[in-house]
């Protein structure tokens, strides 16, 4: 980590004007990107290195939404152009480089309570409308985010290419109950796609507070590499996904809070100022359910092909060990979210 400290100061920092004093510290524990906090005497910025994965045109998608939300009156982060007007830093091998301003607020990794949940998907219900009518051509996005079949697909390839792997008999056990459970899902409603986040998990919704009435009120939302069209299923599944199972992504078990999904489903349609469709209704009962199943494929390719996911060392040996538990959390709340589907359906009003 020092030398990323050292790179920050010497080749990224240099390039913004008035940086070249700013201490440098680590921020947050995203799995994808490398984030750090900036600080000068008067100002405060959020410094990323993008993941390999990411293109640098996804930070021209991410200008033209945080126009669109700051026209809306949305509080959200905004690119610092470098001193000769980039929107991020190309260094080659040493990656790609952005700053942003830093909006103060707490994030959480689990969810606190049925209020933070309605304040929460109330700020993506916001955020939706703000971006309904936005005319941008969005470049740069990750092709088959969503395919699961083409993520089984991939699954299927690390066990051919690693076949050596010390985790393939675990994996290869896994795989055959995802293929299984891909088999069973239901098709998703053909709704028109809308503008949206793209990666809804809890530690990307920022809370005026840590504790008390403040951690209840959602501020914005942050990590706006996958804006863009997606579907509804996807976007608010997502959320539900990771807001609604208070065992979180690190444990190979998973429990469903009804009762938080219900508050994030009432907070959403409460910002859209209207009644849920039908078809709105059937993708949030339904998108949870691929969403869960299709991130368990991903974990379970990222456990031997040990190159995607970010992994804590203190937890696990290894990335691999880690990816495996992930994998194992994501199929057992896939199951969890089936068990109780009429459940669902009776809170959806279906």
């Amino acid at each position: 980590m020092t030398d990323i400290f050292e790179q920050v100061r010497e080749r990224v920092l240099s390039a913004y004007p008035g940086l070249g004093r700013a201490t440098v510290a680590k921020l947050g524990n995203g799995l994808i990107n490398q984030t750090f906090l900036v600080v000068t005497e008067d100002a405060r910025f959020v410094l990323q290195r993008l993941a390999p994965a990411l293109a640098p045109e996804i930070n021209d998608n991410i200008a033209a939404v945080t126009c669109a939300l700051t026209a809306a009156g949305l509080v959200t982060p905004h690119l610092v152009p470098t001193a000769d007007g980039r929107r991020c830093l190309d260094l080659g091998p040493s990656g790609v480089w952005r700053l942003q301003t830093h909006v103060p607020g707490w994030g959480f990794d689990r969810l606190q309570s049925p209020a933070q949940a309605y304040s929460a998907s109330a700020l993506i219900g916001r955020f939706h409308r703000a971006l309904r009518d936005l005319q941008h051509r969005f470049v740069g996005l990750r092709a088959g985010a969503h395919d699961t079949a083409r993520h089984l697909a991939r699954l299927e390839q690390a066990l051919t290419v690693h076949a050596g792997h010390r985790l393939l008999p675990e994996v290869s056990r896994l795989a055959r109950a995802l293929r299984s459970a891909t088999a069973e899902l239901q098709p998703l409603p053909a709704l028109p796609m809308l503008i949206g986040h793209g990666d809804l998990k809890l530690n990307n919704v920022l809370f005026a507070g840590d504790h008390g009435p403040a951690a209840e009120r959602a501020v914005c939302l942050i990590d706006l590499d996958t804006v863009g069209p997606v579907a509804l299923a996807y976007e608010i599944g997502d959320a539900l996904r990771s807001w609604c199972n208070p065992s979180g992504e690190d444990s190979a078990d998973a429990i469903v809070d009804l009762e938080a999904m219900q508050a994030a489903v009432d907070g959403y349609a409460a910002a859209l100022a209207r009644a849920l469709s039908e078809q709105e209704r059937l993708a949030l009962l339904l998108g949870v359910e691929w969403i869960s199943l299709e991130l368990s494929c991903r974990f379970a390719a990222d456990a031997l092909d040990e190159a995607y996911f970010g992994w804590d060392p203190r937890k696990f040996p290894t990335r691999g060990e880690h990816n495996l538990v992930r994998a194992r959390g994501q199929l057992a709340l896939h199951q969890a979210w089936t068990a109780c589907r009429q459940e669902r359906r009776r809170l959806l009003g279906l």
